[in-house]
């Protein structure tokens, strides 16, 4: 995946997001999706930030990987 598709990916995930957000009732299933989506996002951030950083070192970034969800989402801010 290269980074237009991983930021088309991350806009598609925002505009599900929102439609989620702006319905009148959240179930069960709307509200794990949101944090479903959050996490998916996330991953494709930090993805991006992986391949800027290799490119920045002169490095592959095709090489760089999605990490899983719990070490993304525990990085400090």
């Amino acid at each position: 995946m290269d980074d237009k598709e991983i930021r088309s990916k991350i806009e598609a995930l925002v505009e599900e997001e929102h439609a989620l957000r702006d319905s009148s009732e959240h179930t069960d299933e709307q509200r794990a999706r949101l944090r479903q989506i959050e996490e998916e996002r996330d991953q494709l951030w930090d993805l991006i930030r992986q391949r800027d950083a290799k490119r920045q070192y002169g490095e592959d970034p095709d090489e760089a990987q999605p990490r899983p969800e719990p070490q993304v989402e525990n990085y400090l801010q």
